[in-house]
């Protein structure tokens, strides 16, 4: 390489080349992050195969479940609920708020065991915790291809929710692994694996539930066969991790004990600790207040938007009348469009660009959100997922990268 030498002596090409080493996976950390991206991809193939099952499942317990146990006293909150905003009575509001239930448990589980999880994954290092939380995932499936019933259905929920870590103990291990510099091919690899998660997982969802129907008990037979489909994977994915995953946070620089992991804990449930980022330490107060105002906005945004994919399944099914293969299809649109702008455009984005990579995205998730809601054809719901597919992978992959600088 031909050396430049500036007017003060030093060699730009030096630097340039300086900086591209910094950026520089070793193959240790390549190999781990390789390991890392197979194992979160083994998980989302099996968490999004349900999603457009859904409404034909709570359809089936609909007509098979005791209306005075569980499922019956469900629908009378939902019906609570929908009298007190206003809504109007009809089956497609009755299910979408029905659906609406069953994902906030879940995801409202998440939330409360995500931060000790992660306490407990600085104690006693990332491999052995995230080898735990995926045995739970697999128990979940378990419970899912013998429910039933519906609160058997409700239990492998549960048992989901509160297992549900390895995203972030996977955005833990990216950070032990990886420079500063480095982060965003970690966090890359994160985002690739959610696009080809969504890519595949509901539509495999779909062909599965294609294979249950044609059999001869046209039971609940229809959704066991996606729940074996999750069930393998997760097992798969403990296998990949038990044999491959390498631990990667040495003794020495674990936490002592879970004292102060379970305070941080408390703090990140607590929404007011949680928004003043109480738990982030050794920080400036100007690197605080500005993760405060991204915080806010972040919440904002998920607020918002992220409950789309849920209740997309029960629009269509209501709107369209689209089948579990039609349903399928749609998902596998909208991972199209995701792995396309994560591998396409996002990754060709300038570093320093994320600001206004975010705000691109939400002038784009803006008019698609209008007309997925407003659709009355197929065609308008399509482009209106394309554009609500680019701008949200453009806002997440942007916010993420915003949070870890």
């Amino acid at each position: 390489m031909k050396r430049v030498v500036g007017d003060d002596g030093g060699s730009k090409a030096t630097t340039a080349q300086t900086d591209s080493d910094k950026q520089k996976l070793s193959a240790e950390s390549r190999r781990t992050l390789t390991i890392l991206f197979l194992s979160l991809l083994l998980d989302l193939l099996g968490f999004t195969v349900i999603l457009p099952l859904m409404p034909s499942l709570l359809e089936y317990y609909g007509r098979n479940d005791d209306q005075n146990g569980l499922f019956g006293r469900l629908l009378t909150t939902v019906d609570s609920f929908r009298d007190f905003v206003g809504a109007p009575q009809t089956q497609k509001f009755n299910i979408v708020l029905f659906g609406g239930l069953i994902g906030s448990l879940f995801s409202f589980l998440q939330f409360l065991v995500s931060p000790m999880i992660g306490s407990l994954s600085d104690v006693y290092g990332r491999r052995a915790v995230m080898i735990t939380t995926m045995i739970g995932v697999v128990l979940s499936y378990v419970l899912w291809a013998v429910s039933y019933s519906f609160p058997v259905f409700i239990l492998a929920r549960i048992v989901g929710g509160m297992s549900k870590g390895n995203v972030g103990i996977s955005a833990a291990i990216v950070t032990d692994v990886t420079t500063p510099a480095q982060r965003s091919k970690g966090i890359a690899a994160i985002g690739i694996a959610f696009s080809l998660g969504f890519l595949f997982g509901p539509t495999a969802g779909a062909l599965f539930s294609i294979l249950g129907s044609t059999s001869e008990a046209q039971t609940y037979s229809a959704f066991q066969y996606p729940a074996l489909f999750s069930l393998v994977l997760a097992a798969g994915d403990v296998l990949l991790i038990y044999v491959l995953l390498p631990e990667t946070l040495p003794v020495q620089r674990r936490a002592k004990s879970l004292g102060h992991g379970f305070k941080a804990s408390l703090q990140l449930i607590n929404p007011v600790s949680l928004f003043r980022f109480d738990a982030v330490s050794k920080i400036t107060s100007e690197d605080r207040k500005n993760l405060q105002v991204m915080g806010v906005a972040y919440f904002l945004y998920l607020l918002l938007f992220s409950g789309l994919e849920y209740s997309l399944t029960f629009l269509c099914h209501q709107v369209f009348n689209y089948t579990s293969i039609q349903q399928g299809r749609m998902f596998l649109f909208i991972g199209v469009v995701m792995a396309l702008v994560q591998g396409g455009y996002v990754r060709r984005r300038a570093p320093g660009s994320e600001k206004q990579t975010a705000l691109q995205g939400m002038l784009v998730l803006m008019p698609g959100m209008l007309m997925v809601g407003r659709a009355a054809s197929s065609p308008v719901l399509y482009l209106g997922l394309a554009l609500f597919s680019f701008g949200e992978e453009m806002d997440d992959l942007a916010m993420c990268y915003l949070m870890m600088q």
